[in-house]
C-alpha cells in the first residue's frame, strides 16, 4: 500500500517509515523538518512541506497515488501547549483538518491517527480503558481529542475510515536499535537519564517523591517503539475491513521514575546524579493502560515488554549517536 507518513522524519514517524518499507509497503514521508531529521529516513521518498499547505497536500496525494495516511506531525510538549495554546491548536487541530480536507478532495479514506493518553486527563481508575472519561487538562490533550471527534463525524459522512491509537509512554530505539529518539529540546525521562549517564547533563530531576506509590515517585506505562509501530501496521490492515476504531497502546504495567533511573544505571554501568524537586502540577501518581481492545481488535501482541530491553536499545542508539542526528 502507498502510505503518506506525515511527520515521518520524527521519532515515531521514522520508525514507522522503516517498518512500512520492511513489510512491503511504499511509504512517502511528508515533513516540514521543524522537529524531524531527514537523515532518520535514509533514501525514502520525501516531500518537504507543511500540513498548512493545502495545495501541496493535494498534489502529493495525487502524485504518489496515496492509498492511506498516517499522521505523526503533532506538537507534543505539554508544558509548551500551556504556554502557547494557539500554536498547538493551529498545528494539531487546524492543520489536521487541512489534511483531512485534502484527503477528501482526492478521495483517500484510510487514516491512522497518532493520539495520546493525555485525552484522559487525570483518571480516577486504573488501568485506563477506552471507556474511561476523556477529560484532558491541557491544550495538547484537548487538541488530540478534538481531532478524534473530527474524525468520528467525518467517518459518519462515509468519507473517512480511521483508527485512532492512544499512546502511553513510547521509548527505546527501533529497527534493530538504528532509529532513536532525538527531540530538541528533550523532555522524556529515558533519554534525559541516558544523557545524564553519558555526562551530557548534570543531573536528572525527580518531580515529587511523596506520591502514593511503592517508592513515592510517579508510575508510567512504557511501550517499546517497535511494539507501537507494529500496532500501526495492524491498524492499517484493519482499515481494509473496518471504518472506525479507537485503541489504547500500552504495556499494561507501570514503572516508577526511580525504577527507570535505576534501570538506566544498570544498563549503562554509569552513575547518575539525582535531584529531588517538588511535584509538577497535574502529574497523576499512576498512568497505566488497559490494551485489551488493541489485542482483541487488532490481534496486537507485545514483543518487547521488559523495561531493560527498552532502555538497552535506547542506550545503544545514543552511544552511536552521541550528538543525535547530524542534521
Amino acid at each position: 500500500m502507498r502510505v503518506l507518513v506525515c511527520g515521518g522524519a520524527g521519532y515515531i514517524g521514522s520508525n514507522m517509515t522503516a517498518m512500512l518499507s520492511t513489510e512491503g509497503h511504499e511509504p512517502v514521508v511528508f515533513d516540514n523538518l521543524s522537529k524531524g531529521h531527514k537523515s532518520a529516513i535514509g533514501d525514502t521518498e520525501f516531500v518537504e512541506g507543511d500540513l498548512a499547505d493545502s495545495r501541496l497536500l493535494v498534489k502529493t496525494l495525487e502524485k504518489y497515488s496515496i492509498e492511506a495516511v498516517m499522521h505523526f506531525a503533532a506538537f507534543i510538549e505539554v508544558g509548551e501547549s500551556v504556554r502557547e495554546p494557539l500554536k498547538f491548536y493551529h498545528n494539531n487541530l487546524c492543520c489536521t483538518q487541512n489534511l483531512l480536507s485534502a484527503m477528501e478532495t482526492v478521495g483517500v479514506q484510510k487514516f491512522v491517527f497518532s493520539s495520546t493518553a493525555a485525552v484522559y486527563g487525570i483518571p480516577k481508575d486504573m488501568p485506563i480503558t477506552e471507556d474511561s472519561p476523556t477529560e484532558p487538562i491541557n491544550p495538547y490533550g484537548q487538541t488530540k481529542l478534538a481531532v478524534e471527534r473530527m474524525c468520528h463525524y467525518q467517518n459518519r459522512t462515509g468519507r473517512l475510515a480511521y483508527v485512532s491509537l492512544r499512546y502511553f509512554n513510547t521509548c527505546g530505539a527501533g529497527n534493530n536499535a538504528t532509529i532513536g529518539e532525538d527531540h530538541r529540546p528533550e523532555s522524556h525521562l529515558i533519554p534525559l537519564t541516558i544523557q545524564a549517564a553519558m555526562g551530557k547533563r548534570g543531573d536528572i530531576k525527580i518531580y515529587g517523591t511523596d506520591y502514593d506509590t511503592p517508592d513515592g515517585t510517579c508510575i508510567r506505562d512504557y511501550i517499546h517503539i517497535d511494539d507501537l509501530c507494529g500496532a500501526h501496521l495492524l491498524a492499517l490492515n484493519k482499515l481494509q475491513t473496518d471504518r472506525e476504531l479507537i485503541c489504547n497502546l500500552g504495556n499494561q504495567k507501570g514503572h516508577s521514575v526511580r525504577e527507570v533511573i535505576e534501570t538506566v544505571k544498570s544498563v549503562s554501568g554509569k552513575d547518575v546524579k539525582v535531584t529531588e524537586v517538588s511535584r509538577r502540577p497535574g502529574d497523576p501518581p499512576r498512568l497505566t493502560a488497559d490494551a485489551t481492545k488493541a489485542k482483541n481488535e487488532l490481534g496486537w501482541k507485545i514483543e518487547k515488554p521488559d523495561l531493560e530491553e527498552m532502555v538497552s536499545t535506547a542506550w545503544e542508539w545514543h552511544n552511536k549517536h552521541s550528538d543525535g542526528y547530524p542534521d
